[in-house]
């Protein structure tokens, strides 16, 4: 089947290798032919191609590998574990040098057939309506959309391991097509004379699941892609440090309350006043500026960042990636949130104005979805650990568990019937559950 499908697009016997010395070259199983790619990993050189018989995609193929070459042979990597990933959390994270190196030692050979079959095998292809053939027809933008997030996080798509591999084609490419479908859907909505506001996804997962990573890819492939993007974290909205200690001081006692996270610790007039913006950033040249948080400010509790360093998006604006660990969750009975917790009374009782603040603007959901709460833990203490080993100011493990206990109420109390009935006020039919294993794989999509 691959074979058959692939031979349609005239590159699935294509085969890339790399020799010692650096030059690339395709192989073709169909004929006796090699088709030589020399490549000089000099930025100031000119490549040079000796080919055979060949067609647009090989070609296009090629051209990448002299891409390859020139951006440089200095490589960061992530690790084999590379589900921990993750990208600086700053809008500019993906500019300056990104850099791709050509294999010094011979690459393992890796066909775009044999991808081909790993992209099908993917939890969420059939999920998505995906199939073979679409797959077959599309793969060109597959394998451009593999190159660009090999880009974004420095790794050699010559020697992709089997979790970055999975990271890319199983998750975050096949979320990007459905993404890109949705923008197509909320376009057919307006007539040919109609401005169109951006679409507003929201992305509603658990801490430390990779959320923000996956919305930075999103935004880097819409980016290069041609289409403008902004992206937006529930964390922009906190109150500032006064407003913190107003909200503890008004409900001593709640350790729910102590510090910032849960319903009640946001500003949302502020968030309304965003979003707002945001959806009438419709023509060229409209600038405006998206609050941001300082998290280190005041030993760690937190204040609004200068609105001198907040980060400036321009329009036309074609999507909003909004993304938060409490998105869509619904305000429960009172004798269902006393019971997991009596302090989320008072929570419960704040949640209520925010489905007007955020949920309201949200036309396409992406929700991540995990079996057991307590993953939250392990990985934030990953993270912390990891911080610890590089030389930062990290929490302790005793730190870390109190950190999380302070969510873990609202988990258990709304994370079932946001599984059970989605997101407030989501359409069914624009809605994408992603459930995602302990090392942060999806495994089933819905």
């Amino acid at each position: 089947m691959a074979t058959q499908l692939l031979s349609q697009t005239s590159i699935f016997s294509s085969v890339f290798c790399s020799n010692s010395n650096g030059v690339g070259f395709y192989k073709f199983r169909s004929s006796p032919h090699v088709h030589h790619v020399s490549v000089s990993s000099s930025s100031s050189s000119s490549s040079s191609f000796a080919m055979g018989k060949t067609d647009q995609s090989i070609s296009r193929l090629c051209y990448l590998a002299t891409d390859l070459a020139k951006s440089g042979n200095g490589c960061s990597w992530i690790q084999d574990n590379s589900s921990g990933c993750s990208v600086a959390a700053s809008d500019k994270c993906y500019q300056g040098t990104v850099c791709y190196a050509l294999p010094m030692k011979p690459a393992q050979v890796s066909t775009v057939e044999d991808l081909f079959e790993f992209i099908c095998s993917g939890p969420l292809i059939e999920k998505l309506g995906m199939s073979p053939q679409n797959v077959a027809d599309a793969i060109d933008k597959w394998l451009a959309y593999g190159s660009y997030l090999c880009r974004l996080f420095k790794v050699n798509e010559m020697e992709l391991t089997i979790p970055q591999k999975a990271r890319f084609y199983h998750y975050y490419i096949p979320v990007f097509f459905w993404c890109e479908d949705q923008i197509s859907q909320h376009h057919s909505s307006f007539k040919e004379e109609e401005e169109i506001p951006p679409l507003v996804i929201g992305f509603s997962a658990p801490q430390g699941c990779g959320k923000t990573t996956l919305v930075y890819a999103l935004n880097y492939l819409f980016e290069v892609t041609g289409r403008k993007s902004a992206m937006l974290s529930i964390d922009d909205f906190y109150l500032t440090a006064e407003g913190q200690t107003q909200l503890r001081e008004s409900n001593a006692g709640n350790a729910l309350l102590e510090f910032r996270g849960n319903a009640g610790s946001h500003d949302l007039e502020l968030s309304v006043e965003t979003l707002t913006a945001l959806y009438k950033m419709t023509k060229e040249g409209l600038k405006m500026k998206i609050p941001r948080y300082d998290k280190s400010a005041f030993s760690g509790r937190g204040d609004r960042a200068d609105p001198s360093t907040w980060p400036e998006v321009e329009g036309p604006l074609t999507v909003v990636l909004f993304e938060g660990w409490m998105l869509g969750f619904k305000p429960l009975s009172t004798e269902a949130v006393t019971a997991v917790d009596p302090q989320l009374e008072t929570v419960n009782n704040n949640m209520k104005a925010y489905y007007n603040a955020w949920d309201k603007y949200i036309k396409a959901w992406i929700v991540i979805k995990i079996n057991d709460p307590s993953c939250v833990y392990n990985w934030r203490l990953q993270a912390e650990i990891a911080m610890r080993e590089a030389g930062k100011p990290g929490m302790s493990d005793e730190e870390v568990r109190d950190f999380v206990s302070r969510y873990l109420p609202a988990y258990k109390a709304y994370l079932p019937t946001l599984y059970s009935e989605g997101p407030s006020g989501s359409d069914p039919k624009r809605l994408l559950v992603v459930e995602i294993d302990e090392e942060r794989n999806p495994i089933l999509g819905y």
